[in-house]
Parts: structure tokens; C-alpha cells; sequence
């Protein structure tokens, strides 16, 4: 055979060997669509009655367990905001509804705030004679309602995903109540979360009982992100100015944050809303810049060097610095992000999240008995004490499906479908 057919042959074969793979790899991401979602509409589903309702973040949670006594029953509101847009992604955009229903009615009816605000977290279910209830325990050793300072807060991250499923159901319905129900929410953490301090951008809310709530001044890059994104969405709905211009104040916030050395995102700031956190590292941080902007700088791809070394565990990825195992919900944020990029995802992460599917359908937040992230739950906490557990997940799942569906939950829309070269 003449060099020149042995290369043609050669081509050939890598031309074959390519769509083979990728068929291949559009056949593990369908699969993990399809279960993912069937999952997230069985557990709406199983929620009686067509009204509002909030889904349990760990549902298979044991009734009496001291350990998790303080997550039964609790239903997250960032966790629900992703269940409701992954809903709407996989075709249930009347049970995505229920889920905004929840939250305009949280928003407006909260035990002790007239401001609007939505709190951290709720407790799972259907509303009742139109309250939904914060979460909560009577602690018998002691005999006292026990409710946690973190959930009953106000973390401006969870308010703007509260905005974006509003906005994800306002798209499908075009119900003004939900886009006036985002704008609302928007305004709130305008009003509540604008940082004096240099770098200019948003601080992260409050912390702790109705009672004692403080303020948080640290300014988080993960958060400013979801400020940008829901902005920018509403905004375009609506065509408020005032939106535009919240929308650039975050948006220069994370722009601050790029590090041009080690081509990779900072955190945030520390406590005093200024001072620049150089040591740790969020993955989430790493990633949902390159799904927010529709443009982002050219110079933000090269955060793939940094992921995949700072980040990355076995086939999967965990949430802080040098990872002591896989976050199932960032490896799924990770195959989002890649496709946003236009690059391939590999089949060994379509794999390890189909892995994670537990007995009830719901993925594990991690496969290991516990992961860190490096970050504390509160002001109180004495160490970080921010962990993802080995129990099936309402986010991790909601995640997952929006990988598989190929869906951009920043933007409410699909992604590009793109080709690898070979």
C-alpha cells in the first residue's frame, strides 16, 4: 500500500473511531437525561395535589436520626430553584410551576419579615391554607422548637436561583406574576446586599434567628454570578434599566476576580467585604462564569488548567482544592460547563454520574461518606463545617439533568449543540 492510502485508510479510521465515540457519548448523556428526569418528575409528582409544593433536598433522609435531624423534611430553596428549571428543561413545566408557586407565596407571607425576602430554606410539601412553613424540630432533650440559623437566613446566592426559576417559569407560562415575582427578589438583594466596600459588588446576606439575624458583608464570586445571570434575564424581559445596571455591578464584581497568574477565579473577598481571598478555591466558582456571559473573555477558557488540576478526583471533580472526593453536583456542572465551551465531554463523567444513581432514583451528593468544601456554614460555626454527605440529593440530581439535557440553567436556554474536531 502507497503512503498516501495509508494515510487516507489512516483518516478513515480516526474519522470512524470519532463518531464512534461520540455516539457512544450521546447515548450515556440520554441515558442519564432520561433516568434524571424521570427521577425529579416522580418526586413532584408524588407531592399530592396540583398546588404549590416544595421538594425535600435529602428525601431518603431516616425519621429519628439525631445525625440528620436538622436536613429532614428541609427543602432548600437553591436545590428546588434548580429542581424547577431541570423540570422545565425535561418537559414538566407544570411542576416547575408548583415549585415558583412555593416561593411567591414564601416571599409574601413570612412569619416575621414584611420585606419580601426568601429565606434559605423551608420545610418540604405541599402549601396549607397558603403558608409555607420554615423548617424545623421539637428538640425533646430539652424541650425546645430547634430551628437552624443557616436555613431560616437569607443567602443572596439562593434569592438570585429563586429569580432564575421564576424566570425559567415566566418564559414557559408568560405569567407576569413570576417575572414581577424575580424582579421582586432582585430588588430585594439591591436594597439588602449592596456593598460599600471596594471591589464594588454584592455582599452575601444574612445569617441567623429572626431575632439576632447579621448582616454578611463578605462578597462571594459565586454569588455575584447568579446576581449577573438572573439580572441580565430579567432585564431583557422586562426592560428595566435598573436591572442593566445591577446586572454590570455584579458582573465587574466577578470580572475583579479573574486572576490573571494562575488563570483561575478567586472566591471572594474575606469577611470585610475587601480584602481578597487568595487560598481557596470553589469549583462552582471555577465554572459558572462560562455559563452566565454569553461572550466571556477568551482568556476564561484557560480556567480548564486549573479545574483539572486543582480540582479533579479520579473521573470526577470535588468542590474545594485538593479534593477529598467527588461532588457529584459539580462533576455535573463540570460536563454543563464543557458543553457550554464547546468541548467534549468525556465518557468516563457520563459514567461516574450515572454511578451515583442511588435505590430511590436520586443521585448521591458525593460517593464518599463525606467531602469538605473548606468554607463554614455561618459566623458561629468554629471550623469549617460545610460538608456534602453520601445521601441521595435533590441538587446533585437536578444537576445531572440539566447535564444530560444539555441545558444552561444561568440563561434558560439550550446549549449549542457543537462537533469536536478530530
Amino acid at each position: 500500500m502507497s503512503t498516501r492510502w495509508r494515510q487516507v485508510a489512516s483518516v478513515g479510521l480516526i474519522f470512524t473511531m470519532v463518531a464512534s465515540t461520540h455516539a457512544n457519548a450521546g447515548t450515556l448523556q440520554q441515558q442519564l437525561a432520561a433516568s434524571s428526569c424521570g427521577t425529579l418528575r416522580s418526586a413532584a409528582m408524588a407531592e399530592p395535589g396540583n398546588g404549590p409544593m416544595l421538594l425535600p433536598s435529602y428525601p431518603t433522609l431516616k425519621q429519628g436520626d439525631d445525625a440528620t435531624r436538622a436536613l429532614e423534611n428541609v427543602a432548600f430553596v437553591y436545590d428546588n430553584a434548580l429542581a424547577g428549571i431541570a423540570l422545565s428543561a425535561c418537559g414538566n413545566p407544570d411542576q416547575a410551576r408548583r415549585i415558583a408557586d412555593a416561593l411567591l407565596l414564601a416571599a409574601v407571607h413570612d412569619p416575621s419579615f414584611k420585606d419580601g425576602r426568601l429565606r434559605n430554606a423551608y420545610r418540604s410539601g405541599p402549601a396549607h391554607a397558603d403558608k409555607v412553613e420554615l423548617p424545623g424540630y421539637w428538640q425533646s432533650h430539652g424541650n425546645y422548637w430547634s430551628q437552624d440559623p443557616y436555613q431560616v437566613g437569607t443567602a443572596v446566592g439562593n434569592v438570585a436561583w429563586a429569580a432564575l426559576l421564576l424566570l425559567s417559569v415566566y418564559d414557559h407560562s408568560h405569567d407576569r406574576r413570576y417575572l414581577d415575582g424575580a424582579v421582586a427578589q432582585l430588588r430585594w438583594i439591591q436594597d439588602h446586599a449592596s456593598g460599600a466596600a471596594s471591589p464594588p459588588g454584592y455582599e452575601g446576606g444574612f445569617f441567623g434567628y429572626d431575632n439576632a439575624q447579621r448582616a454578611q458583608h463578605w462578597k462571594a464570586t459565586e454569588h455575584n454570578i447568579d446576581v449577573y445571570a438572573a439580572a441580565t434575564w430579567a432585564g431583557r424581559d422586562s426592560g428595566d434599566p435598573a436591572l442593566a445596571q445591577q446586572a454590570k455591578l455584579a458582573a465587574g464584581f466577578v470580572y475583579s476576580m479573574w486572576d490573571d497568574t494562575q488563570h483561575r477565579f478567586l472566591v471572594g473577598t474575606l469577611d470585610d467585604g475587601k480584602t481578597l481571598s487568595h487560598d481557596k478555591s470553589g469549583l462552582d466558582a471555577q465554572l459558572w462564569p462560562l455559563l452566565a456571559f454569553s461572550s466571556p473573555p477568551a482568556e476564561w477558557n484557560q480556567v480548564w488548567s486549573w479545574v483539572d488540576t486543582q480540582h479533579r478526583y479520579g473521573n470526577g471533580y470535588g468542590y474545594r482544592r485538593h479534593p477529598d472526593g467527588i461532588w457529584t453536583e459539580g462533576t455535573a456542572q463540570v460536563a454543563t460547563a464543557l458543553q457550554a465551551s464547546g468541548k467534549p465531554v468525556p465518557d468516563a463523567v457520563w459514567q461516574l454520574l450515572a454511578a451515583q444513581r442511588s435505590e430511590s432514583g436520586m443521585l448521591y451528593a458525593t460517593p464518599q461518606r463525606r467531602i469538605g468544601t473548606d468554607f463554614a456554614i455561618g459566623p458561629t460555626s468554629t471550623y469549617a463545617d460545610f460538608f456534602y454527605y453520601h445521601l441521595p440529593h435533590l441538587g446533585a440530581t437536578a444537576w445531572a439533568a440539566l447535564a444530560g439535557m444539555g441545558w444552561n440553567p444561568l440563561t434558560g436556554r439550550p446549549i449549542a449543540r457543537t462537533e469536536a474536531t478530530p
